[in-house]
């Protein structure tokens, strides 16, 4: 049904955005086969219901970096998705609508990583909010929606006019969907493009293990 909204847009209004009515096409299917892998609707960390229940004082005392462990489980759980949730139904949407090949399918794998990468770190920082407030519902709610909304998750950031688009196009957000779907499609340098990804990974892990040496300090189990 996306798609074929996106067909009469672009029908309506040729090369809206910069992109070709296959591009477009393209976008759709890339943007939902981000959804499992990049967990666009938030969530797929048990951090902070570890961190409520108490449980998270099994992982502080383990011989390994409490955001590492955290990281190498999701990026487990992404190339599982990755196989099972986004391959599928990427490859019937080529059967049905028809999609462009990848301008640089190589560098396009490294934005992907790197997406998967910047969404881990962003959830990463969501989850372990849990350790300052008493209910984090409200945060992942916030953060689910500011996540499909500036990411291109809905529609390409390139449709969004002033400084909607500015800010939105310099936000992590667009690191997890509309830099990878232009790398892809070609729109976008891959170097810039990885630059952009890399630059917010590093950072969001960087307060991610800051925040965490800070927790440390701040969570209190139940008897210890």
């Amino acid at each position: 049904m996306r798609a074929y909204v996106l067909i009469a847009l672009w029908d309506a209004r040729p090369g809206l955005g910069g992109y070709t009515v296959a591009d477009a096409i393209t976008f759709c299917f890339l943007s939902q086969a981000f959804i499992g892998p990049m967990q666009m609707f938030g969530g797929g960390l048990a951090l902070s219901e570890r961190i409520r229940t108490g449980d998270i004082a099994f992982d502080l005392v383990r011989p390994a970096s409490l955001l590492a462990w955290a990281m190498a489980d999701d990026l487990g759980r992404a190339a599982y998705l990755t196989l099972l949730r986004s391959v599928p139904p990427t490859l019937v949407g080529a059967f049905l609508f028809g999609v462009v090949a990848p301008a640089q399918p190589g560098f396009f794998a490294l934005s992907f990583a790197l997406g998967v990468s910047v969404s881990f770190a962003w959830r990463y920082l969501v989850a372990l909010s849990a350790c300052w407030i008493i209910d984090d519902k409200g945060t992942q709610t916030l953060s689910s929606v500011l996540t499909i909304f500036f990411s291109g998750m809905i529609l390409p950031l390139t449709l969004f006019p002033g400084w909607l688009g500015t800010l939105a196009n310099a936000s992590p957000f667009a690191a997890m969907v509309q830099v990878p779907a232009d790398i892809y499609l070609g729109a976008r340098s891959a170097a810039g493009g990885l630059a952009f990804q890399a630059f917010w990974a590093a950072v969001l892990l960087g307060a991610g293990a800051l925040l965490t040496r800070r927790a440390r300090r701040k969570v209190v189990i139940q008897g210890g």
